[in-house]
């Protein structure tokens, strides 16, 4: 899984796929990913995923108990759910007309986006598109968890959990990302990280803040100047730091301190961020987060 941008030859594109629903999350989604298109001189998609839970492409009812002698009911039924999808259909297509706008609009750098439509849930829909894509743009906040009050996406950890892209997790509202930190811990995967970031356009130019949350030893320091050493060639002023405390209120507290746009996490081997990243807290953390942070895995 690389950020890098390596089109060479015959060599297909990989996207920036910016996935988009009902919810007002969609006008962040866009921006954020035109930006990163831009950035990273990928091409964009648009996804609109219908998941098959609310929007079913056929219903079987054939085990129903009671309906199996009422074909008329039967039929009406299943008519109701024929329309039902087409209206979802046609209110998907209506939603990448309207984003498609946006982006071309708000861009100034993007001529033409991909629009795609699936008719599957967004994990599965992601995971088939892992292959032609770099980079997967999703909102903290989306359709169902405005439904039902709650402060993150519903699908959010799943996705998290299913894909190896990277996940670029953003607010309602613009902002142009003009620094960044990452959460690092001196694994071999965190070093795997570096070496992505220092392959990656997006972040060219911003200060990047190096952040460990462990004791403050001459290994740890040492580390940490290895990494500063990998992203020399990244034309960036890189600023490390060694914190102690609770990971999620001190990776906060180091953001909030420095006014840092983007927060970057990696799965890091066995660590107190990698037992932080798979476990419960990352519920917290997501519902916790005002700025974007992209999930490396």
């Amino acid at each position: 899984m690389t950020l890098e941008n390596s089109k060479t030859g015959d060599q297909k594109p990989l996207h920036v796929v910016a996935c988009i629903d009902a919810s007002k999350s969609s006008l962040g989604v866009c921006d954020y990913a035109a930006w990163a298109s831009q950035r990273m001189g990928d091409p964009l998609t648009l996804l609109h995923a219908l998941d098959e839970e609310k929007y079913p492409a056929k219903t079987d009812m054939t085990g129903n108990i009671g309906l199996g002698s009422r074909e008329q009911l039967q039929e009406e039924l299943a008519s109701l759910d024929r329309e039902r999808s087409k209206l979802a259909l046609k209110h998907g297509h209506l939603l990448l007309d309207e984003a498609e706008k946006r982006v071309l609009a708000s861009s100034g750098g993007i001529e033409s986006v991909t629009k795609r439509q699936r008719h599957n849930d967004l994990a599965n829909s992601l995971i088939e598109l892992e292959p032609e894509s770099r980079l997967f743009v999703l909102g903290l906040q989306g359709e169902s968890s405005t439904a039902v009050g709650r402060h993150i996406g519903s699908q959010l950890e799943t996705v998290i959990r299913s894909v190896h892209r990277p996940v670029f997790l953003v607010p309602d509202e613009f902002s142009e990302p003009r620094s960044a930190m990452l959460a690092f811990d001196g694994s071999a995967t965190a070093f795997r990280s570096i070496e992505l970031l220092a392959g990656t356009p997006v972040f060219k130019g911003m200060p990047l803040h190096l952040v460990m949350v462990d004791s403050d030893t001459e290994e740890h320091r040492a580390q940490l100047k290895r990494a500063e050493e990998a992203l020399a060639g990244q034309n960036t002023d890189v600023h490390l730091a060694i914190r102690e405390g609770d990971v999620e209120e001190t990776l906060h507290a180091y953001q909030e301190e420095h006014d840092i746009d983007v927060l970057i996490m990696g799965a890091y081997g066995h660590s107190r961020i990698r037992r932080f990243l798979v476990g419960s807290t990352t519920t917290r953390m997501l519902e916790t987060a005002k700025k974007p942070l992209v999930i490396l895995r």
